[in-house]
C-alpha cells in the first residue's frame, strides 16, 4: 500500500525536476556547437593558448645555456626538423625570432586548433598526415603537404614534421618524413625538448606532456638523418628506424638533463 502511494510521489518529482533543467540545458545546447564551430571563438582561444605557452617558454630558460640556437638555424636551414606527438607543444616558442617556419599539422578536426596557435605566433600551417606508408600518405591528402613542404624546402625554409602517426604507436616515425627528405634532398633533425615542471596527461594515447611555468628546460639536436634519392623500400624502412632511434635518444637525453640525471 505504502509503495503504491510511494511511485506516484517519485515519479511526479522526476518530471519537475527534468523542467528545471529543461531550459538551461536546451540553451546550452543551443549554443555549444555554433560556439565549437565559430572561428572567432576558435581565434580568441589560440590567443589565449599561444599567450599561455609564451609565458612558459620565458619562464623556462634552457639549462644547456651553451646552445647556439641561431648559429645552428644559419648553419642548418633549409632541414626538416623531426618532433613526436605530445612532446612537441613549446618548442616552436624557441625557434629565432623572425625565421620563416613551415609546420605540418594533421587534418584532423582536433588539430585545427594547434594549427590555429601556430598562425598566432607567426608560423604558417600546413595540413597533412604523416602516412604509415606510401598509399596510405597519399590517400590522406598527404601528397598536397608534401609538395608545399618541398616547396618551403627548395625556396629556402625550414619545415617541421610530427614523425609519428595520430593516434599510432608513439614515438615510431612513420614513412611520410623519410618520404619528404627522400625527394627533397634535405637532412632530417630530430628535435627534443623537456621540462623540469611538467603534467603528463595519462590517459592521452601519446602521453601528451605540457609544461609548466617556472622550470627549467632544454633542448637536444639528434643525429641528422640523410635519404638516399634512389632509395628503395629496405633502404626507407632502415631510415625510419633511424629517425626512431635518434628521437628518442635525443628526447631520452633532454629529461635527463633537465631532471639533473645528464
Amino acid at each position: 500500500m505504502t509503495d503504491e502511494l510511494d511511485r506516484p510521489a517519485t515519479a511526479a518529482r522526476v518530471p519537475a525536476r527534468r523542467r528545471r533543467d529543461s531550459p538551461l540545458r536546451s540553451a546550452w545546447r543551443a549554443i555549444r556547437r555554433p560556439l565549437a564551430q565559430s572561428r572567432l571563438v576558435k581565434r580568441a582561444l589560440a590567443s589565449t593558448l599561444a599567450g599561455a605557452l609564451r609565458f612558459t617558454r620565458w619562464t623556462n630558460p634552457l639549462v644547456n645555456k651553451d646552445l647556439d640556437i641561431a648559429g645552428t638555424y644559419e648553419k642548418v636551414t633549409p632541414a626538416i626538423i623531426a618532433l613526436w606527438h605530445g612532446q612537441h607543444l613549446l618548442i616552436p616558442f624557441y625557434y629565432p625570432r623572425g625565421k620563416p617556419l613551415i609546420v605540418m599539422v594533421s587534418r584532423s578536426a582536433d588539430a585545427e586548433m594547434n594549427a590555429l596557435v601556430v598562425e598566432k605566433i607567426g608560423f604558417q600551417a600546413v595540413r597533412g598526415s604523416g602516412g604509415r606508408d606510401s598509399s596510405r600518405h597519399l590517400e590522406k591528402g598527404g601528397a598536397s603537404a608534401l609538395i608545399a613542404l618541398k616547396k618551403a624546402l627548395d625556396g629556402g625554409k625550414n619545415v617541421a614534421m610530427i614523425a609519428d602517426i595520430p593516434h599510432g604507436t608513439p614515438r615510431e616515425a612513420g614513412l611520410g618524413i623519410i618520404t619528404l627528405a627522400r625527394i627533397s634532398g634535405r637532412k632530417i633533425f630530430p628535435l627534443a625538448m623537456a621540462s623540469s615542471r611538467r603534467k603528463v596527461i595519462e590517459k592521452s594515447w601519446d602521453k601528451t606532456t605540457i609544461s609548466l611555468p617556472f622550470g627549467r628546460a632544454s633542448l637536444v639536436v639528434g643525429e641528422p638523418i640523410s635519404v638516399p634519392a634512389d632509395a628503395d623500400d629496405a633502404m626507407m624502412e632502415k631510415k625510419r628506424r633511424e629517425l626512431t632511434d635518434s628521437l628518442n635518444d635525443a628526447t631520452e637525453r633532454a629529461y635527463r638533463m633537465v631532471d639533473g640525471n645528464a
